[in-house]
């Protein structure tokens, strides 16, 4: 009787032990090992040198952060097409978040960068918050200060851009109107309207309404002749439509340069071709010309005296960044401030050391022996060749090819339908097929140009679409 009993309980333990061990054969079994470090890789900038890397940084092998005051990309060829009403705002822009999640960004200004233990300080671009509902009461007691934060990087793309040069004229800041970015070219379109609007009071005399409808430009660089053509075109077609048209008569556009010659880096046939067509539409081109300071609407010229104005557009080069300026640590152009990179685009030490994990690329950095223009296509260009390198880098890849311009060519539209083209040689060659075209056929290149750099399928789309409605339609003169 016992012996039965035992038996019986061993076979049940036997059948339990088996049944266990065949539940224990199909459980599955995870490891939780963990993954592989990812390297930050900090931007500072989202403009052609920022936006063009962030668009080509392989995201799923770098931990990528973005820093920049901006939450957008302007495709800065297309502002004046903008501020005019030939193209909306939005065509011009690409937004920095359309990477986000994969990308970490930071709607703030770097301040600071410690390349020693590879900290960057940073301070909100955005509006302070308020300590209770929000009632528009921007004084200081409604306000919470804002707190400055730091960022660790293990590599570092400093790609923050340059801003509008003032050759330190007195009023220019407060009085004039820069074209590098989209809320300026949305300042310079509700101006023009405003212009308009007041000069069509019926209470002011014909000289105060030819003041208001003096429009000056200072630069006579491609963006300050581009804006130029653009609101002569906007003045011959949908103003001189829609308003009296003695009112359009009285108005007046006058290009000012320091320079002997407008669009100095242009060949000189394509210069002077470009003077004689904007002075038989009646734009004025004052060179060698000196703006001595500005005020409230008027300016004084060292050759003409007072100059009164409407709307005073300033286009006259770049000035460093103020990031720029505060780097002790690295080498810098004693003339322009800005950053000395090797042929890799790596920044120099102060003592002349190349550091491995920093790099500069855009109007904030030049290559040391190789001077470039600061123009979006070298920025876009040296965009590409980091990303490149960087996504070698990763992947332990040796990338030790030298970056190389390929000059593309410069074009600027002068009005009318019209454009020019300039692709210059390299020295000892000869000129080659459409080096150097003018017309309805350098028109057709800028657009098509322009069309294929715009980097998003949208815009891609909705440029054509608002070339095309306004030319059916008209601008929109609606302002808001």
């Amino acid at each position: 009787m016992q012996l039965s009993v035992r038996s019986s309980q061993s076979t049940r333990l036997v059948t339990h032990t088996s049944r266990w061990a065949r539940q224990l054969a199909g459980t599955r079994h995870f490891s939780f090992a963990p993954g592989r470090y990812k390297q930050r890789l900090v931007i500072l900038g989202s403009g052609w040198g920022g936006y063009g890397l962030l668009k080509g940084i392989d995201k799923n092998k770098w931990d990528v952060t973005v820093i920049s005051p901006n939450t957008y990309f302007n495709f800065t060829p297309l502002l004046a097409s903008c501020a005019v009403g030939t193209l909306e705002f939005r065509t011009a822009i690409e937004p920095v978040r359309r990477y986000a999640p994969k990308v970490t960004y930071y709607q703030a200004w770097c301040d600071e960068v410690d390349f020693n233990q590879k900290v960057l300080k940073c301070m909100p671009a955005t509006r302070p918050l308020h300590t209770g509902t929000f009632s528009g009461d921007d004084s200081p007691s409604h306000l919470i200060p804002k707190e400055p934060f730091s960022v660790r990087y293990d590599k570092l793309i400093i790609a923050v851009g340059a801003y509008s040069q003032t050759f330190n004229v007195p009023g220019v800041k407060e009085h004039a109107l820069f074209l590098k970015d989209v809320k300026d070219a949305r300042r310079i379109r509700s101006r023009i309207l405003e212009c308009f609007e007041q000069a069509n009071q019926p209470f002011l005399t014909d000289i105060q309404r030819r003041n208001l409808l003096n429009f000056c430009i200072v630069g006579g660089g491609p963006t300050g002749v581009e804006f130029a053509a653009e609101l002569h075109d906007l003045l011959h077609t949908d103003i001189l439509k829609h308003f009296p048209p003695a009112l359009a008569r009285l108005a007046k556009i006058t290009l000012y340069d320091v320079a002997p010659n407008i669009l100095g880096s242009f060949d000189q046939s394509l210069r002077k071709y470009t003077e004689h067509t904007l002075a038989r539409e009646g734009i004025n081109i004052l060179t060698s010309h000196h703006v001595e300071r500005v005020e409230d609407g008027r300016m004084f010229v060292k050759e003409q005296g007072e100059v009164p104005f409407g709307l005073l557009v300033w286009s006259t080069g770049l000035a460093p960044n103020p990031l720029v300026k505060t780097l002790d640590d690295i080498k810098k152009d004693p003339r322009t401030s800005s950053i000395i990179t090797s042929d890799q685009l790596n920044v120099y030490t102060k003592d002349g050391q190349v550091n491995p994990d920093v790099w500069a690329i855009g109007d904030a950095a030049k290559i040391e022996d190789a001077p470039l223009p600061a123009t979006a296509q070298v920025a876009s260009q040296k965009a590409k060749y980091m990303a490149k390198k960087l996504n070698k880098l990763i992947n332990d890849q040796e990338h030790s090819k030298p970056f190389e311009f390929h000059n593309q060519g410069s074009l600027a539209y002068i009005g009318g339908w019209k454009a020019i083209y300039d692709r210059p040689s390299p020295p000892g060659e000869e000129q080659g097929f459409m080096s150097k075209e003018t017309g309805r056929v350098a028109w057709l290149l800028w657009r098509s140009a322009y069309f294929t750099m715009t980097l998003s399928w949208r815009n891609k789309i909705m440029v054509p679409a608002y070339w095309f409605l306004n030319w059916i339609f008209g601008r929109d003169l609606t302002r808001f």
